[in-house]
């Protein structure tokens, strides 16, 4: 078994983008990314503090705009308005979950394509599902640079999807479909409707968790030299632990890990990778302005 590294592979990426920053013409800004964080939800401040130390070590700068839980959605948006128009800024991020009084689609389609650099716009995710160049969302992107950097054979094989949401899921199961390398996998996207779930993941080669309920999939779900992807993180309460609680993925690690060829952790795995992915997004963005 071995252990799929994302904050290795995630270091490597970050110096790679290091090297391109530095590389600019004389005069040109480096890269900047603005972050928009409503309220004080605590995995989402976590990320956006990764964010920060990871744009800072690969010579990217960052914003972050806070906003209190009770703003109101006009004030998002006007901010998100003056963001698109600020040439300064080559990628616009707004941290989610927000709170409840804010429709988080009109905020999403409201930053500029051309800034979207988490791959959330509509018009992004249309170009994804049509195959043309666009801002893939950062969490799957990371994954199939994950796949790529351990030289996992996809082809022809079997990929299980577990999860269909418009941020991870979906957009990965069209990405391991394409004629591609990592890509060229049959796919097959589970949710909770599913019958037969089970034998169903018994039967793939590869299995991407991403549901968001802590240790859901177990031993008896995996074949024996399996890839297993845990996308999930959850903060799971326990009064024994310092900090009050424990992270979980979507992945029983401790049963499962033994069947598989390779696994990711969590943490270290697919989170570390989604915020290299975001910087690559980032740098990609920087350079179709600037260049």
């Amino acid at each position: 078994m071995v252990l799929l590294d994302g904050k290795k592979t995630a270091l490597d990426l970050r110096e790679q983008l290091k090297l391109k920053v530095s590389g600019r013409q004389a005069g040109m800004p480096s890269p900047k990314l603005a972050a928009i964080l409503v309220g004080n939800n605590g995995a989402s401040e976590t990320y956006v503090e990764s964010k920060e130390k990871a744009c800072l070590e690969a010579g990217i700068r960052s914003e972050l705009i806070r906003f209190p839980e009770s703003c109101t959605e006009q004030e998002l948006l006007g901010k998100i308005e003056e963001l698109n128009r600020n040439e300064d800024i080559d990628g616009i991020l707004v941290q989610l979950p927000l709170p409840a009084q804010m429709d988080e689609q009109k905020i999403t389609r409201a930053v500029a394509p051309e800034k979207d650099v988490d791959g959330f716009h509509p018009e992004n995710i249309g170009k994804l599902t049509l195959g043309m160049e666009t801002y893939v969302p950062a969490t799957p992107l990371g994954i199939m640079q994950l796949l790529e950097a351990y030289k996992i054979n996809t082809s022809g094989m079997h990929t299980l999807v577990i999860g269909r949401s418009a941020i991870v899921g979906t957009p990965i199961s069209i990405l391991l479909s394409r004629n591609t390398n990592p890509g060229n996998c049959t796919v097959t996207l589970a949710h909770s409707k599913t019958k037969n779930l089970t034998e169903l993941s018994h039967q793939a080669d590869i299995i991407i968790a991403a549901l968001g309920k802590p240790e859901f999939l177990k031993a008896n779900m995996v074949k024996e030299g399996a890839v297993v992807i845990d996308v999930g993180i959850t903060r799971i309460e326990s009064k024994d632990l310092p900090k009050g609680y424990r992270i979980a993925g979507d992945v029983d690690f401790e049963n499962v890990a033994p069947k598989c060829s390779f696994i990711t952790p969590v943490p270290g795995g697919v989170g570390a990778m989604t915020i290299a992915a975001l910087l690559m997004n980032t740098v990609k963005a920087w350079q179709k302005r600037r260049f």
